[in-house]
């Protein structure tokens, strides 16, 4: 069910609720602020984040980072963890620092050092990157089971959130299971795309269903498995979306895509009709020395997403094949190289193959959930 964006519906209030059972335990809430309101229908999607995704219990803390444009969305996720007695503190970034950002707020920092869960649900801005790597730097050492909601939206909240994620994570079990034991994946869409990832062993296979882990932080939405490839070459026509801020800016793809050709792994040309979108695209693919480097490849399997919406964190998910160039997310990967930036590219209606067997024909698996 798609609800629009800008309907308007009536708020629910929301306070700072202690809880007299755990009164040693129930942090500081928002701390000056007060009755934030949120869409009702956002309540479903923040449920499955807390109880499903996060499976937050009353004993633990949980530390809720996000900025003016998504308090709506996070009000709705702290009135779950107040139904549920878990104590939080949310922060909102502009109540700390100006944006964007340079480096991620000390008092957000110390708290998650606290904390056995985190949640951060902020639009982006341009060069927040650095930032964000600061906050899950702090993740990874502490292994804190952390939602990465970047970008979140209502239409998100009403789409994506409400995904049925122990279906998706049986399917991702599925998938990953035959990819770990490939030599490689090759993809092909009706638009043009036509690629081939071979898959350095040494590399590990991330599962990132929404189904959330001390061993690895994830997406929300979730719903895909990824690596960091050994080589990737062919051509991908991103009809779909592009990531980072850039995704912001030029949205959906359909109808005018960007055209990318790689070569031992590297980004070697880029084309597309909008000049635009060519150049931004480009600048950004060589910020560093490994800009321009395949440092992820990935299949989405949230089979509950329909279409691309122009959103890379849903998008990212849709079923088919993805990659990013940049930052391997080598502390999980095992990925010894490095970037300053990561951007994902989306296509749609994928055929896919894993080593000669096909898993997914025109978009839809092949293999049951």
């Amino acid at each position: 069910m798609t609800i629009p964006v800008n309907e308007i519906k009536t708020p629910i209030a929301v306070k700072e609720i202690r809880n007299p059972t755990l009164p040693q335990r129930t942090g500081e809430g928002w701390g000056t602020r007060s009755h934030i309101s949120f869409d009702p229908e956002f309540t479903m999607g923040a449920r499955n984040a807390v109880n499903v995704c996060l499976r937050v219990q009353p004993e633990e803390k949980v530390c809720v980072i996000t900025d003016e444009a998504t308090l709506g969305i996070t009000a709705a996720i702290t009135h779950e963890l107040e139904a549920l007695g878990a104590p939080y503190r949310a922060w909102v970034l502009e109540d700390l620092a100006s944006r964007p950002l340079k480096d991620l707020p000390k008092e957000i920092l110390d708290d998650l050092e606290t904390s056995q869960v985190s949640t951060f649900a902020v639009q982006a801005q341009r060069d927040e990157l650095h930032s964000r790597m600061q906050m899950t730097d702090v993740v990874n050492r502490r292994k804190i089971r952390h939602a990465h909601m970047v970008n979140i939206n209502p239409q998100i909240m009403v789409e994506g959130m409400r995904a049925d994620f122990q279906k998706v994570d049986r399917l991702s079990a599925k998938v990953i299971a035959m990819v770990r034991e490939a030599q490689r994946v090759r993809a092909k869409t009706d638009a043009g795309t036509d690629l081939t990832a071979d898959l350095n062993p040494n590399y590990r296979w991330l599962k990132t269903s929404g189904i959330i882990t001390p061993e690895k932080w994830g997406n929300l939405p979730g719903g895909e498995i990824f690596t960091t490839p050994g080589e990737v070459n062919g051509t991908f026509v991103i009809d779909g979306v592009v990531g980072d801020y850039l995704c912001a800016k030029f949205g959906s793809l359909k109808g005018n895509p960007l055209t990318i050709h790689m070569k031992n792994n590297r980004l070697t040309e880029a084309h597309s009709e909008n000049c635009e979108l060519e150049d931004d695209f480009w600048k950004y693919t060589h910020t560093d020395e490994n800009s321009d480097r395949v440092g992820e490849f990935a299949i989405g399997t949230n089979i509950d997403l329909k279409d691309v919406i122009g959103q890379i964190l849903q998008d990212e998910k849709y079923p088919g094949v993805h990659i990013a160039f940049g930052n391997p997310y080598g502390a999980h990967t095992g990925a010894e190289w490095d970037s300053s930036t990561h951007i994902d590219v989306v296509g749609r209606k994928f055929n896919i193959w894993v080593d000669d067997e096909q898993i997914m024909r025109d978009g839809k698996f092949l293999v049951e959930a």
